[in-house]
């Protein structure tokens, strides 16, 4: 089992790496295999896993670190790297047997997911359930031999544990940002899913998964999902802003104007740089120290209230609102070189915003969530 600080260190050093295979991954639409392999090979993909499947059990935050650190070289590797080892994390919430089948053939294993129950249809039968569905945005699809997709049942949205072997792939990731996501849709068809494999949806929202018991020393199971998991999301943007940041301090130190003399002297320049690195320090203030609250709230049994959890969800949203606003910054201070297809300053402006378009990180919702909270109005959609 590696340290936080192990974990943190090796991240650090992947990252000139992830800069040269940046615009490869673009290319190929995926993470390219070796940036896997090395996720693998370093650990860092077992940060949140619990400790029973070979994880190193560390708290949710240190995978917001981790991704944070990766976002500063590849935005679409960082993403995937989230998912997934968000996912290791999740697949603890399953029942027991299901989880058995899950690291069965490896500890290292990678999932996909997606959330959307509108385009499926389940039939209850002896022993589990015939699934058909279609969803979308499924990241890192490709590489992935399980699949968590969630369906409407009577019951509520169900999440099923779906083998890669009964899925099929829909290569339609044609899009301008996080291009190297992979985040294809997915289709199955007439699927059965055992009983086992599965739990609805909300008990995750309560943090009363059927993992909760298997893994019950494990505080990162007493984290409610919503409070957490759109930091998933946030985190990489975390990480883009900063790799844009690094960009930008490098572009101009070297760069001189036949007008305005070295960039880096201009007061102009000066401020727009300090605003985004403002902009970027208060985003990862508030998602570390909001994912340690909800780790020392869990270590002592304590749930965070509605009213605390709205607050949590505003924040997740707002932390990628804020780092998309630095990223946006430097790129308008790039001029037209930051322009050029080889410039990771417009790569990163791409994949922030691409990013920031995920439902999980919707501004309006949570900002109306919490709103309503505070002015003791009945909530139209609760996702706490």
């Amino acid at each position: 089992m590696a340290s936080r600080e192990e974990l943190l260190e090796r991240a650090r050093g992947l990252v000139p790496i992830l800069r040269e295979r940046a615009s490869h991954a673009e290319e190929l639409r995926h993470v390219p295999q070796d940036t896997i392999d090395d996720f693998i090979d370093l650990g860092l993909l077992r940060a949140p896993q619990p400790a029973r499947y070979g994880g190193h059990a560390l708290d949710y935050r240190v995978m917001l670190e981790i991704a944070s650190e990766l976002g500063r070289g590849c935005g679409s590797s960082s993403w995937c790297y989230a998912i997934w080892a968000s996912h290791n994390w999740f697949a603890g919430m399953f029942p027991e047997q299901a989880q058995e089948e899950y690291w069965a053939e490896s500890l290292d294993t990678l999932s996909c997911t997606s959330f959307n129950p509108a385009r499926t249809k389940v039939t209850e039968v002896q022993g589990g359930y015939r699934v058909t569905g279609h969803w979308s945005f499924s990241s890192g699809c490709d590489a992935s031999t399980w699949g968590m997709l969630t369906v409407a049942s009577t019951a509520g949205p169900m999440v099923c544990l779906i083998p890669n072997t009964e899925f099929r792939i829909i290569d339609n990731w044609y899009v301008s940002g996080l291009r190297g996501t992979g985040s294809k849709d997915v289709f199955a068809e007439d699927v059965f899913v055992p009983q086992y494999r599965t739990f609805l949806y909300g008990d995750a929202g309560e943090a009363n998964t059927p993992g909760r018991q298997v893994h019950a020393d494990d505080p990162n199971y007493r984290v409610p999902l919503h409070s957490i998991f759109a930091y998933t999301l946030a985190c990489p943007i975390v990480g883009m802003a900063q790799g844009a940041l690094e960009a930008f301090q490098d572009y101009v130190t070297d760069m001189v104007s036949p007008t305005r003399g070295k960039m880096g002297e201009s007061g102009g320049i000066q401020g727009r740089f300090a605003e985004a690195a403002a902009e970027h320090f208060a985003a990862r203030t508030i998602m570390l120290t909001d994912a340690q609250e909800m780790a020392d709230r869990a270590r002592r049994h304590e749930d965070p209230t509605i009213a605390e959890r709205a607050a949590y969800r505003l924040k997740e949203t707002y932390v990628a609102r804020l780092a998309v606003r630095s990223v946006d910054r430097i790129f308008e201070a790039s001029g037209g070189h930051g322009l050029y297809s080889d410039s990771p300053i417009q790569r990163f402006h791409r994949d922030a915003h691409a990013a920031s378009h995920h439902v999980g990180l919707g501004w309006d919702v949570a900002a109306e969530q919490f709103s309503r909270d505070r002015f003791n109005l009945q909530q139209v959609n609760n996702r706490f």
